[in-house]
């Protein structure tokens, strides 16, 4: 999986600044805990830090291959899952390996088609090749964004990483938040290249940056096309079968040992019956893991977003396909522990505020990789399948905003309550959230005739696929990372986005509920009661000693009047909030605490200039 980081300095001499660039590469250790180190050229230095998981021996990075006219060098994180393929097609080529690992066949895949390598991947990954030949930089970021990566442009140059810490650990990155930062922070609609830092970028996904001495150039080389569906319910539903037949397999091939992340829902359950299809077919158990909170099922009550419990669908699924099952049970001390959100928001780079949902994830994965370093994850199904309460609430649906924004709950109330009334007024939330809206529709592109209630989903899905998924791809690769674990998203991969975007939304809800179609090309792999079970968003603590624990840390917040987070937020809010009873406190009331408590957290952490009215 790995870290990457680099700088390119077209009017300095980097082979003096290697103490720098070790600096930027170990802030990325945890997502490289087996491996580092630095190549140094005159205008730049790239920096790796490697999680091992396929050919262990041969994939140390920076990797270099020489060639006549000089040094090609590649850092790279992420997997590639046709390397076995490239290898078998370049070495036909006349290239001669002397790995296994997919970073050569990548590395080897430049030399053959330059940076059109990008075309050629399937997997998950973020990569850097300095070509001394050419003294060119190039950055490629897959095509769904699964892998992160972030920039910054210098004025002689770049200074890229995997995560925001590693550019905000060169000096010449001024740590600067203003206004415009904040609009997407408290909007969330996940604008393409928001980094909150001002003047740092994220490399969009499905995109090919090129740097050297004549500019910057972008190249898109991937991105979602409208094409006619011709297949009929039977056809589509069986395609989807074998594209997730094909796809789970891939995705198991390492040489460390691996797990699937079961929640109980559909889409976990689905990957984990695929896993222990091929697993059994070799003559391997499939291993699972899934997380819980103490007392959490015996108390369980549902809300507005969860009728059931996890736990006895997780024990339906793994008695079904006879799973190595493992529980991590977790309770409100361990979820309160403020060094437990200040590990959250170091490994976020941003005060999210998500709060028990991040840190209950960061504690999985802690105890997974006491097990396992490879977990594959049920993430993107709901984006692609179309799984979301707001994908069938018809005022969400037909609103002319982001449907996640337009549906409403306790949990979903007004972002910008609280914040200072001055800061509200500057960030004119809603102006924002309507021109990111415009801008988001305007991109989607349709099929002539196209029916308008297909027309509007065909939005839906597109906002979902290239917005919304990205922030929580973003979620769970910084939690596994930062423990060293890679998480693999079977359902994210192109080839089944490409198909399953196409299919006509009266197929995808064929039988009247939200994920038919995926429902019925899993039918036969799994229990009953998962495949009828209802949409169940990933647990959080319904534990009263919780809440009352974020109050009590507000209020010592409080206590700091002149601390950095009363620039943002409103110290009457957080004080009103603090004190009212914890059993009478709303969901969006609770969210503002947690994200209270994390911009504390990141602000003590980062140290940023806020350039704030």
């Amino acid at each position: 999986m790995c870290g990457i980081t680099g700088w390119v300095a077209f009017d300095q001499d980097l082979t003096l600044r290697g103490d720098t660039v070790h600096a930027m590469t170990a802030t990325l250790a945890d997502r490289g805990p087996d491996d580092g180190g630095v190549r140094l050229y005159r205008h730049a230095a790239l920096g790796h830090r490697r999680l091992a998981v396929i050919d262990l021996p041969g994939g140390v990075q920076p990797m270099t291959a020489d060639t006549p006219d000089g040094e090609v060098t590649l850092v790279h994180s992420g997997e590639v899952y046709n390397h076995t393929e490239l290898r078998r097609e370049l070495s036909d080529r006349g290239h001669r390996f002397t790995s296994r690992s997919d970073t050569e066949a990548v590395l080897r895949g430049y030399l053959e088609w330059g940076d059109a390598v990008a075309e050629r991947l399937t997997g998950m990954y973020a990569f850097a090749i300095w070509d001394e030949r050419h003294r060119r930089l190039v950055l490629v970021r897959d095509r769904m964004g699964v892998k992160p990566l972030y920039y910054h442009r210098t004025g002689d140059g770049l200074l890229f990483g995997s995560e925001p810490k590693a550019v905000l650990a060169n000096p010449a990155f001024a740590r600067r938040v203003d206004t415009a930062c904040l609009r997407e922070l408290v909007g969330f609609t996940k604008a393409p290249g928001w980094a909150l830092w001002k003047d740092l970028h994220e490399v969009e996904p499905g995109t090919v940056l090129t740097l050297d001495p004549g500019g910057l150039r972008r190249r898109t080389y991937w991105r979602l096309e409208a094409a006619e569906h011709t297949d009929d319910a039977a056809t589509t539903v069986a395609r989807v079968a074998e594209l997730l037949g094909g796809i789970v397999p891939e995705q198991l091939v390492s040489d460390v040992p691996q797990c699937v992340l079961l929640s109980g829902g559909l889409d976990s359950s689905a990957i984990t019956a695929l896993a222990a299809r091929h697993q059994d077919a070799v003559g391997h158990k499939t291993r699972t893991f899934s997380v819980d909170f103490a007392g959490h099922e015996e108390n369980f009550r549902p809300d507005e977003l969860r009728d059931t419990p996890d736990a006895p669908f997780i024990r339906d699924v793994a008695a079904h396909i006879g799973a190595d099952h493992r529980n991590v049970l977790l309770d409100s001390r361990a979820l309160t522990d403020p060094e437990l959100r200040r590990a959250v928001v170091a490994a976020r780079d941003m005060p999210i505020g998500l709060g028990d949902i991040d840190s209950s994830m960061l504690l999985l994965f802690r105890a997974i990789r006491e097990h396992s370093t490879v977990a594959l994850s049920g993430e993107f199904a709901d984006e692609l399948f179309g799984g979301y309460a707001w994908f069938h609430h018809p005022a969400a649906r037909d609103a002319d905003t982001f449907p996640w924004l337009a549906f409403q709950n306790t949990y979903t109330a007004d972002r910008t309550e609280p914040l200072r009334p001055e800061l509200r007024s500057a960030l004119d939330i809603g102006a924002y959230v309507a021109d990111e809206y415009a801008g988001a529709v305007a991109r989607v592109e349709h099929l002539p005739g196209e029916d308008p209630f297909e027309r509007r989903m065909r939005t839906s899905s597109h906002l979902h696929i290239t917005r919304l998924v990205r922030a929580m791809l973003d979620r769970k690769d910084r939690m596994s990372m930062a423990t060293g674990l890679e998480v693999r998203v079977p359902f994210a991969d192109h080839r089944l986005v490409s198909y399953v975007y196409n299919v006509p939304w009266s197929v995808k809800t064929m039988d009247g509920r939200e994920k038919s179609l995926l429902r019925q090309a899993v039918a036969d792999l799994l229990p009953r009661s998962v495949t009828e079970r209802v949409k169940s968003p990933y647990p959080s603590t319904q534990d009263p000693v919780y809440v009352t624990a974020l109050q009590e840390q507000t209020r010592r917040v409080l206590d700091d009047d002149g601390h950095p987070v009363f620039a943002v937020f409103d110290p009457a809010w957080a004080r009103r909030t603090a004190d009212t009873d914890a059993a009478a406190l709303t969901g969006a009331e609770r969210t503002g605490l947690e994200r209270l408590l994390d911009f504390h957290v990141w602000a003590d952490l980062h140290r940023p200039e806020l350039i704030l009215p």
